[in-house]
């Protein structure tokens, strides 16, 4: 299926209750295995432009047990897609009828450095809403030059994002107070 045009739109105030709804789903099909899930990626952050993706961080106790899972995650409407390109991982999306991605689910195990790098990063950009709104600007700059090309679009943010998780990660330690929660 070839992909559809990157769709950059303002934020959607009703994001926060998508996240709730979706992730309620997938307390029930993950079970006592999942230890949190947090609504991460630029959905999360008011006030910026965004893929219209509802991105969502599990926090597992035990990865593996995830696989265990994929028949109920299916049943949810998601492609159970493993690893996925990053180690210690699980990933699972969503897409609607039309085939645009409406839902994203990284698992990963208690205690990965992703985890802490994703909430680092969201945690960061809540507290600091200028810099959210130039990620977002960025974002919606990006989605107009390549509207067809996702590999230059993610190029085009992987910078910003490298210095903005680095930034995050030591504002971080400097607060000594963990992520937030959702």
């Amino acid at each position: 299926m070839p992909h559809s045009r990157i769709a950059v739109v303002p934020y959607g105030p009703l994001w926060p209750r998508e996240f709730e709804q979706s992730s309620g789903e997938v307390v029930t099909a993950l079970g006592p295995n999942l230890l949190a899930i947090h609504h991460i990626g630029s959905t999360s952050i008011p006030g910026i432009h965004a893929k219209p993706v509802i991105d969502m961080l599990a926090v597992v106790a035990d990865l593996t047990a995830v696989d265990q899972c994929s028949a109920e995650m299916e049943r949810l409407g998601y492609e159970v897609m493993g690893e996925f390109g990053i180690d210690g991982r699980r990933y699972f999306r969503r897409n609607d009828s039309a085939g645009r991605r409406t839902h994203q689910i990284h698992a990963f195990a208690e205690g990965s450095p992703h985890v802490s790098r994703h909430l680092a990063f969201r945690d960061f950009m809540r507290a600091h809403p200028t810099v959210a709104r130039q990620y977002g600007e960025l974002k919606r700059r990006l989605a107009e030059v390549h509207p067809d090309d996702m590999e230059a679009y993610m190029d085009g943010k992987d910078g910003f994002i490298k210095e903005m998780e680095s930034r995050a990660l030591e504002w971080l330690a400097s607060c000594g107070d963990g992520p937030t929660a959702a």
